[in-house]
């Protein structure tokens, strides 16, 4: 049995997704569905079964000895949410419970960190795990902090004893795009977001640039196609010899403005771009730069090539944005 959990989320739908291309029949899902349209992202899934959160626990205890692997996506995502307690429950105390389950059973864990965890970039966006490296990160919300939190906490575990599942993972997502982020409204990647506007006949806003080396939209993202994310944690499933924490992102950062061009050329139109001034209220804490050291992860033998933004945006738009059914 695979459970994944935020199984009807945006990652989590996608790994559901391609577990089931691949043959697999066993898998739960472990999410919050509420009355909205997230039920979608899972609709055309065979499901062993939908857990709620809240019985996940007695769902885990129920089944002992029948879990192969947990891919632990759920999360409070929302870089925007105040209540800390309420973030620290989710994302740092349920992950360390998870982890704990996981070595007394045996049981593989990867689960989601976030890029978020490097703060503003001063400290660069290598993937180092000792305590020293971890030490020096300083993120800049709530979210990003529990993230961090429980990477530290994990790698206090690591040193201290073995307790330790059976294969563990802690991925450092950058900004992921692609089909099933819907659900998400102001949260959905930028190309989701421009598609609804150059379709409406809008044209593209972006922030002006305030900083005296970027241009107007040339702040860099290192944005990623979430069928190279799917195809990372597939291949870590693969390969349980390997443990580590790792960013996931293409290694190559693009600006904001390559993406909205992408954009209006896989809808066949001319690019039209606006800019607007960044919120005062995020100016100050505002990224310019991200793009992810993938060192680790190719030294630990992933070698297949990354989607091109382009490539990935076409795709995207072609296969899902542009149809009469944009989930996968």
């Amino acid at each position: 049995m695979i459970i994944v959990t935020g199984g009807a989320g945006f990652i989590g739908s996608n790994i559901v997704a391609a577990l089931e291309e691949r043959g697999e029949t066993d898998i739960v899902v472990v999410d919050r569905l509420r009355d909205g349209i997230k039920w979608r992202n899972i609709a055309k899934r065979e499901i062993r079964d939908i857990v709620h959160p809240d019985h996940l626990s007695a769902f885990l205890d129920a089944h002992p000895d029948d879990i192969d692997a947990i891919f632990h996506m759920g999360a409070i995502s929302a870089t925007t949410e105040r209540d800390a307690d309420k973030i620290i429950e989710n994302n740092f105390r349920l992950t360390t419970d998870l982890w704990e389950w996981c070595a007394r059973r045996s049981t593989r864990l990867i689960y989601a960190s976030s890029a978020a965890t490097y703060g503003d970039g001063t400290q660069g966006f290598a993937d180092a795990f000792d305590p020293e490296s971890l030490a020096k990160l300083q993120p800049l919300n709530a979210y990003g902090w529990s993230k961090h939190l429980t990477d530290r906490r994990f790698r206090r575990i690591l040193d201290q004893n073995s307790f330790r599942p059976k294969q563990w993972a802690g991925l450092k997502f950058f900004n992921v795009y692609g089909p099933n982020e819907y659900h998400k409204g102001g949260m959905r990647s930028v190309v989701s977001q421009m598609y609804d506007k150059v379709s409406a006949g809008e044209k593209a806003t972006l922030f002006k640039s305030h900083h005296p080396d970027y241009e107007d939209g040339g702040q860099l993202r290192d944005f990623v196609w979430v069928g190279d994310v799917v195809n990372i944690i597939l291949w870590l499933y693969d390969n349980p010899q390997v443990s580590d924490l790792f960013n996931i992102g293409t290694g190559q950062a693009r600006s904001f403005k390559d993406l909205a061009t992408a954009v209006f050329h896989a809808m066949g139109k001319t690019p039209d771009i606006g800019y607007v001034p960044t919120p005062e209220a995020i100016r100050d804490k505002y990224q310019y730069f991200t793009q992810a050291d993938m060192t680790k992860l190719r030294a630990a033998g992933y070698a297949a090539p990354m989607t091109s933004l382009e490539d990935g945006v076409g795709q995207y738009i072609r296969d899902y944005l542009a149809t009469d059914d944009p989930f996968r």
